[in-house]
């Protein structure tokens, strides 16, 4: 039982080991962690009131089965309003794990009408809830990209980077949950110039976003002004930020909630919209429009063969979209901003009363002002090619007792479709399971869309997924899925239609509150390229990947948590197999104003294919996940120190240091030498 006081103090949020929960192999390219990453801190910044909280909201958490989410709100309408978060402990199929997993996401605040009808200044100046962050990041060794190039060749000099090797972050937020939020975020990378220079489109640092939204502003929820994203059904053509895919939790993570418009707040310089947007309600209905206007990099190309058939006059485009955001060497720097995307849209959506049946459909188009010209590749054959793309689509969500069903089906006029549907099914108290097939033609592409599936993108491909999570005593949990999959058309270094399966089994014990162990199987087989000796091309096999993992977490004491890990990996391609390992030892102290984490672990793989990924922690609002190969050690030491009550510090240092190397990394970014050592600096001020 939960020990029962009369101020509940909100928990820390441990997002290292939650994202470890949700994301069992962070080697999964298709996923952008630092996006999944701001919008979960997007929630532990603003609890989700659980007096006044729906449905989608609950369900985007990742965390309740559907019988946990129905029973919230049947005790909700017997009982409301929640007194305090003690109350959890009454909901049926509330068990203690689920609620401390619940604790740094929600929260039942105080009435205070007085507080609510403050002017907007006034209770943005007296919120608690507003933060300044400075952060300072460098690599100690020196890259090739800052050495001094030889002058005597024009393309030495070019190829180097133009600014230093530090990289700042500062940023700014103030928000309250359902009322308002306003910040801004302004970066410059290592390697880009902190320059002044409007011919190369460069203002002092090198990316900045803001944004303002208000809420609950009579008819209108939501009001955006800046940078924001959007998400809808099950992200197939508005995913906002916000899909982690296949990982050990094997059943919330397939479903996707209507989140509508929220703030963005990440430095990824290309995964948002900027401009305007509005919901609408009224009764039943809600209106979501938007409209999107900003500069993209990419390297405009003229055709001089080519005469636009309008004007008579030379037509350009573009092969593709740079999404780096880095702006270091020349030719980056001419990339950047030289393409310009616009983006308007709607979605209309319909709730039954007491939301079990939730409908919409979304209408979008996208309108670039040169044309896109894919690479003469063979695999490139149904790309989206031209200046404009429209998608139109429909989505819907339906609860039945403890079952949800959800899908969204939608249409791109390249010509293709593409439809994604699941169900998620709690059978028992102790049995839970899913299912969800998606289909994407080879045709079909959506700009904003990241929905289920093992592509990099919703196209070119079909899948059925299983899913099952089995308790079958307290301590216990089982949870595995199965997902198998073709690809109808070739893909990059898959020359050849081709087929493929995945599979993950996690055996987890967690005897008390304070000690948790698990052991974890993950294999995937799927296509790749297998070149042969005396071949001008290549033939298709199957490439297989195995990993292993076993983890403990254990907190024998208040001040005082420990973390071990062992994992182990093969990878066996045209009848060659590889293998790699990395096991580590972590410690992480609270000494009230102080907090200290530490990490010692040793790596050793084959090659590449067998590189070992593992989420480490960082100072607040950083995600870490380094990939390491070769043979060698990696540690870390991260401190955090509380000033006060309003000011916090993080320093954290990192080394990889390899064995039988002379050099680490390629291209501009290698560096001479046996070892790499990093560090992070960051400060927070809290205006409350």
């Amino acid at each position: 039982m939960v020990v029962s006081a009369q101020d509940v103090p909100r928990p820390t949020l441990n997002l290292e080991l939650f994202a470890q929960e949700l994301l069992a192999q962070p080697d999964n390219t298709n996923l952008v962690y630092e996006d999944i990453y701001e919008n979960l801190l997007q929630y532990y910044q603003q609890p989700i009131n659980l007096n006044q909280t729906t449905r989608e909201e609950l369900e985007s958490l990742f965390i309740l089965s559907p019988a946990q989410v129905n029973n919230f709100f049947e005790y909700r309408k017997q009982n409301s309003p929640l007194l305090n978060i003690y109350e959890l402990q009454a909901v049926p199929s509330f068990d203690v794990q689920t609620i401390y997993k619940l604790l740094p996401f929600v929260d039942v605040p105080e009435g205070n009408l007085f507080a609510q009808l403050k002017p907007l200044w006034l209770r943005m100046r007296q919120e608690q809830n507003q933060y300044l962050l400075v952060r300072y990041d460098r690599s100690l060794q020196q890259k090739k990209g800052y050495t001094l190039a030889d002058t005597s060749s024009m393309g030495n000099v070019a190829s180097r980077y133009q600014g230093s090797p530090d990289k700042f972050l500062v940023r700014y937020r103030n928000s309250h949950a359902r009322d308002y939020s306003v910040g801004f975020t302004a970066e410059k990378d290592a390697g880009e110039k902190f320059i002044w220079n409007t011919n190369s489109q460069r203002y002092g640092l090198d990316f900045y976003s803001a944004h303002v939204q208000l809420y609950n502003q009579g008819k209108f929820k939501t009001l955006a002004l800046g940078d924001y994203q959007i998400q809808f059904g099950q992200g197939l053509l508005l995913a906002g930020g916000f899909g982690v895919g296949k990982g050990a939790e094997t059943i919330t993570t397939l479903r996707r909630s209507n989140l509508g418009i929220r703030p963005y707040t990440s430095v990824l310089e290309a995964s948002f919209l900027r401009g305007a947007a509005f919901t609408y309600s009224w009764h039943q209905w809600e209106l979501t429009s938007f409209y999107s206007n900003k500069k993209l990099d990419g390297n405009v190309e003229s055709g001089l063969d080519t005469l636009d058939a309008n004007t008579g006059l030379e037509e350009f485009s573009f092969s593709s979209i740079q999404t780096t955001g880095f702006h270091r060497t020349l030719s980056e720097i001419a990339a950047k901003h030289q393409l310009r995307e616009q983006v308007a849209g709607s979605n209309l959506l319909f709730r039954t009363k007491n939301q079990p049946f939730t409908i919409g459909i979304t209408a979008l188009r996208t309108v670039y002002n040169v044309a896109r010209k894919p690479l003469s590749r063979t695999y490139n054959q149904f790309e989206f090619a031209g200046r404009q793309l429209t998608n139109l689509g429909t989505h819907y969500s339906y609860n039945w007792h403890n079952i949800n069903l959800f899908g969204e089906t939608a249409y791109s006029s390249t010509g293709g479709w593409g439809t994604v549907n699941g169900l998620l099914a709690s059978l028992s108290a102790r049995l839970e399971a899913s299912i969800l097939y998606r289909n994407y033609s080879r045709r079909f592409y959506s700009f904003y869309g990241t929905a289920f599936g093992e592509n990099t993108r919703n196209n070119n491909e079909q899948g059925w997924y299983f899913g099952v999570k089995i308790k079958p005593t307290t301590p216990w949990e089982i949870t595995a899925y199965y997902d198998a999959f073709i690809f109808p058309w070739l893909k990059y270094r898959v020359d050849a239609p081709s087929y493929g399966h995945e599979s993950l089994v996690r055996l987890q014990y967690r005897p008390s509150k304070t000690a948790l162990l698990y052991v974890q199987f993950r294999s995937e087989k799927k296509g790749r390229n297998a070149p042969l000796l005396n071949q001008q091309i290549d033939f298709v096999s199957q490439a297989r990947h195995n990993s292993y993992l076993l983890y403990l977490d254990y907190t024998p004491t208040a001040k005082v948590n420990l973390r071990s890990r062992i994992q182990h990996s093969t990878f066996a391609l045209a009848g060659t197999t590889t293998q790699g390992y990395f096991m580590a030892q972590d410690i992480n102290l609270d000494l009230k104003r102080w907090q200290l984490s530490a990490r010692y672990g040793l790596f050793d793989t084959d090659n590449y294919d067998n590189r070992q990924y593992t989420i480490e922690r960082d100072v607040l609002y950083a995600f870490s996940v380094p990939a390491l190969s070769g043979l060698g050690a990696h540690y870390y030491v991260l401190a955090q120190f509380k000033v006060g009550p309003n000011l916090d510090f993080w320093i954290k240092y990192s080394n990889t240091n390899y064995r039988h190397q002379e050099t680490i990394g390629s291209g501009l970014e290698e560096i001479k030498g046996h070892k790499r050592e990093d560090i992070r600096l960051q400060v927070r001020y809290g205006f409350n």
